[in-house]
């Protein structure tokens, strides 16, 4: 799977990420390249960043992480 993830996990990681976030992160976007996991959006905070990061550990804690969000 390049760059595309099922409906359901894509749904699943996105809700995982809002629930921790409090939905602090905008235009989320979540891809898989190959195994690894990669995050986009923007949010405020370093703190923020770092509870999307965990969203995404608490569905697929294995998978490596590339988290791309932006804060500004």
């Amino acid at each position: 799977m390049m760059g595309a993830i099922s409906q359901r996990l894509d749904e699943l990681l996105k809700e995982s990420v809002h629930q921790r976030t409090g939905r602090r992160v905008t235009g989320l976007a979540v891809e898989l390249v190959q195994e690894t996991v990669v995050l986009r959006g923007r949010t405020g905070s370093y703190y923020v960043k770092q509870l999307a990061q965990q969203g995404v550990r608490d569905v697929l804690p294995q998978n490596p992480l590339q988290n791309a969000i932006v804060v500004a």
